[in-house]
């Protein structure tokens, strides 16, 4: 291709951006000054001021913080580092080790593909002497996409690699004034090609990390500071006073809520019965209390469930659901565990009765999640040692993995979901 085709191709791709070649070259130019003087430069797992990079930290890193911010990041990133130096380690490890570690932190999906693509790691490093080296390479491992793996590329080996995740588009579609939704393939393929655009061929890693701080310090999603960004001459979102209009996105659906009784089950001891999560589903691999599912019914009323007051009348909309009277709910809402522990209670005729009897205290406990509100209300159960056998036997029979352990030492040694802690809480 001649030189003049060649410039040619370039200003037709640059008719697609809405600024000009000179703001569209400058860009990195202003971020990395502004990031030199006013970025983040002692986070843990930063790179590029190192002249040996470790891809390990920054994969574990990029995981951990899909989804979660810095500071709830930090702590855990430290028991990790402490605990499993090494990707070796870490793929060695249990996996009850790796949950107690990652317990209250969420999404716990990251977790079990941090310790799945640990050994994939391990497989390739016995292979080939080293972590892969490529862009493909990184994506094949599990839970990395493509902003992850751009992100390990750039700042963990020190490679060309883009980076857009969720602060880069902010950033990027309140610079260039994208206004489509960032949830349809076609938006998200032009914020690609704007920050494919944007990230230099040298130092993407140290441009990686300065559109990273951009995004989590000065263009927030709420009261960006603007008045401090090296972008705001040509922010078209500043320029229209509508910053906090980007990124688009459409509006979400109302959450579903479930409702469940949270139960403790308590031996003569005081130790309490713990169930381990299957793999698949919500909290899979960490331990929870048994579960039982309530279902909200309008006009019926159940004065053990979900009671609460108004005009000193006792009320109630939810009512504990027959479970055998519809199936579908059962093996959708129970664990296997939990239909066993279900059944014989129903076939013992043992109910749990409340924590508290007051009306503030046995309301149940909100706990959201990303796709519904899980409202869930801790009912307690004393059993004696025969039913305590009888329990064990059944459970046993069907290779259910579960532990009898009081609140503080379930708390010390399990890997417990938030919810859960704030069950032992109440």
């Amino acid at each position: 291709m001649s030189q003049k085709n060649a410039s040619q191709k370039i200003k037709n791709s640059e008719e697609s951006f809405s600024h000009s070649t000179k703001a569209l070259n400058t860009f990195a130019l202003r971020l990395l000054d502004w990031f030199e003087t006013s970025g983040r430069h002692d986070l843990p797992w930063q790179q590029h001021q190192t002249d040996t990079p470790n891809p390990y930290i920054v994969w574990l890193s990029e995981v951990m913080l899909q989804q979660t911010q810095v500071t709830t990041v930090l702590p855990y990133f430290a028991r990790f580092m402490d605990s499993f130096p090494t990707v070796q380690d870490l793929a060695a490890a249990d996996w009850d080790t790796i949950a107690e570690h990652w317990a209250g932190m969420g999404y716990y999906a990251r977790a079990r593909n941090l310790h799945k693509g640990a050994k994939q790691l391990v497989e390739i490093i016995n292979k080939t002497g080293d972590f892969p080296q490529t862009l493909a390479g990184w994506e094949a491992i599990s839970g990395v996409g493509p902003s992850t793996a751009g992100a390990i590329m750039a700042m963990g080996l020190h490679k060309y690699g883009v980076i857009c995740d969720g602060n880069v588009k902010r950033v990027l579609t309140r610079w260039a004034g994208i206004d489509g939704d960032i949830t349809k393939s076609a938006t998200n393929k032009e914020l690609w090609a704007l920050a494919k655009r944007l990230t230099p061929l040298e130092n993407s890693g140290l441009f990686a990390q300065a559109m990273m701080d951009m995004g989590a310090t000065l263009c927030v999603r709420r009261s960006p500071a603007c008045q401090l960004c090296p972008l705001k001459d040509d922010c078209i979102a500043h320029a229209e006073g509508r910053e906090t209009d980007y990124p688009v996105k459409a509006k979400k659906k109302p959450k579903p809520s479930k409702f469940s009784n949270a139960l403790l089950i308590e031996n003569e001891n005081g130790e309490i019965l713990w169930l381990q999560r299957p793999d698949n589903g919500i909290w899979g691999g960490l331990w929870s209390l048994p579960l039982q599912f309530v279902e909200k019914v309008d006009g019926k009323t159940d004065s053990k469930i979900g009671t609460h007051k108004q005009n000193n009348e006792v009320k109630t909309d939810k009512q504990k659901l027959d479970v055998r009277s519809n199936e579908k709910v059962y093996e959708t809402e129970f664990t296997t565990a939990e239909q066993i522990i279900n059944e014989w209670l129903t076939e013992n005729n043992l109910i749990a009765k409340p924590v508290s009897n007051t009306l503030l205290d046995d309301a149940p406990i909100r706990h959201s999640l990303t796709h519904f509100h899980w409202y869930l209300q801790p009912q307690k159960l004393v059993i004696d040692g025969q039913q305590i056998a009888e329990l064990k036997d059944r459970l046993a029979a069907a290779d259910i993995e579960f532990k009898w352990l009081d609140k503080q030492k379930a708390q010390d040694s399990l890997g417990l979901p938030r919810a859960m802690i704030k069950v032992l809480e109440i």
